[in-house]
This record gives C-alpha cells, structure tokens and sequence, in this order.
C-alpha cells in the first residue's frame, strides 16, 4: 500500500492533478485527498482548483458537476460504476414530464442528480445551503424540489412553504429506522442525537441538531458532549474521531447485522482504483458542450447565494 501512496504522489506532482474525496471515502482516501468535504465545500474547491487534472473520490454526479465547473480540466473518477441512489432516483426523462405539470414553478434542484437533471433547474442546493438559499427565495414564489423528498420536507417545516416534492431518496438515510434510533436513545441516556436532514422525519424529528454532513462535524467539535448518537453515512465518523479523538460517536445502524450505514457506492472506491486512473488518466468525465452550459447556470447561482 505504502508504493501504490508514493506512486500517487509521483503521479499527482508529475501531471498537476488534484485528489478531491468526500467524506463518506473510506478513511485512507480521506487522509490521501488534498482536499476532503461535503458537495458544497467540493464544489467550491473544484472552482478554485489550478491543478489540469481532477481526481474525484466520491459519486458520479460529483465528478460532473466538477466538469460542469471545470470544462477545460480532465475530471477522472476512481470507478465509473460509482452511482448515487438519489440521483438514480430522479431519471431526466421522468423529471421532465413531472414539470410539465408545473409550469410556474422554481426548480430547485439538490446537487444530488444528474448533470441532465441540472440543466433542467433554476438553482442547485446542497443539504448545507438549501435552506438558506430558499429563506433568501420571496414567499410567494412557487417551487417544485428535486429529488430528495427527505431533505424538501425538511425545509418545508422550517420555512412554511409548500414545495412540491419529488418523490426520491437516498437508499442510505432513507432506510435508517426509528426502532434503531429509540433502542439506541434508550441505551444511551442523555446523548444527543445529530442527524442528516435525508433522514425521514421521524427520525429528525427526534433530533436534537439536523444539518449537513459538514454541520454534523463541525457541531461534534464545538458541543461539549463526550458521545453521539450520529444518524448518517459512517464514513464522516472518520473525521469526527480525527478532531475529537476522546469522544464516542455511534452510527445508527442500516439494519440489524452491523454497527455500520455504509453506502456501497462511495465504496467502490480504492487507493489502487486512485492509482489505475491517475497512471492511464482513464475514467473520464464526458459531456456535452450544451449540458455543460445549461447545467452551469444553475450551479453559479447557487455559489453566489451561497
């Protein structure tokens, strides 16, 4: 492992590439990565970026909205099978014919879809801007929201606005269960409970701090507590361990038989997949001139409102 690292680096100095990983990678990506964040904070740095190449440790539709923020940079991703159940969720086809039923409707779009879905949009979210960004919306304006169904009911509470919702989810938030959550409050008396706003309601409502997987660590680090009960993907456990090494954090499990909520598509992802497209620069990000300067504009907006 330690050859396949200093080749990496070789590689990366060599061609002026860039390794950016989400936090959900598994903990040696993390600590690989030269920039390590959530959708907003990755989008943002893909902008800033002066490196040819982009390394993309994370999702598909991470990797293209770095192309749709870099047209003129090779964007690599470790495996082109690594897809997102919320994306899958929301097919542009489909979308399409949904918003033909509402025709003076915003369309807010969360980050998570694809970059077909983008050009359809007003303005892209993510779980750490989403709210903001519809706070700064006037009330009276109509807004249809994409595709996380979780995530828009979640701001609906918030705000008071009736957003139309599309009917997707993320399959990795969507199936933690309230039994879980109660069994482990039970064990685990006067611990706080952080969760993702994918989650469903039940469960946030049960919560007693909601936000981002950024705001998830950032609460771990400034809140005095010494242990967590954390309602999200397992891999941001990582971080939190790294900045508060004496506290416990305890992932609600995805079912019965782990102590885990992986998703198996950040997975997919490896030091060894890093090294194969670094070496042959395979693994391509592609589209179309069109797609990318539809999908641009949605995503500007949302950098700017942000």
């Amino acid at each position: 492992m330690k050859n396949k690292i200093n080749n990496i680096n070789e590689l990366r100095k060599k061609k002026n590439a860039v390794i950016l990983a989400h936090y959900y990678q598994i903990p040696e990506i993390q600590e690989l990565a030269d920039f390590v964040g959530d959708s907003l904070a990755l989008a943002q740095e893909a902008v800033k970026t002066k490196a040819d190449i982009i390394v993309f440790a994370g999702v598909h539709f991470m990797a293209e909205t770095a192309k749709i923020l870099n047209p003129d940079k090779k964007v690599l991703i470790p495996d082109m099978n690594a897809g997102c159940s919320l994306a899958d969720s929301c097919p542009s086809d489909e979308f399409a014919r949904f918003l033909k039923n509402y025709p003076e409707h915003m369309v807010l779009s969360y980050v998570n879809c694809s970059a077909a879905v983008k050009t359809m949009s007003d303005i892209i979210v993510t779980s750490t801007n989403a709210l903001k960004i519809v706070q700064q919306l006037p009330e009276n304006q109509k807004i249809v929201f994409a595709p996380d169904k979780n995530l828009g009911n979640y701001i609906n509470t918030q705000t008071g606005r009736n957003m139309v919702l599309w009917e997707g989810s993320c399959h990795v938030h969507n199936q933690l269960k309230a039994e879980s959550v109660v069994l482990l409050k039970i064990k685990h008396t006067n611990v706080p409970l952080i969760a993702h706003p994918e989650c469903k309601s039940v469960i946030l409502e049960m919560a007693d701090f909601i936000g981002s997987t950024q705001a998830l660590l950032n609460f771990t680090k400034t809140d005095s507590s010494q242990k967590y009960i954390v309602a999200t993907e397992g891999g941001i456990i990582h971080q939190m361990k790294k900045f508060s090494p004496k506290k416990e954090f305890i992932v609600v499990p995805a079912d019965q038989y782990c102590n885990c909520n992986d998703c198996e598509y950040m997975k997919m992802n490896t030091i060894e997949k890093i090294e194969q497209v670094l070496e042959n620069e395979t693994n391509e990000i592609t589209l179309s001139e069109e797609v990318i300067r539809k999908a641009l504009k949605p995503l500007k907006r949302m950098l700017e409102m942000s």
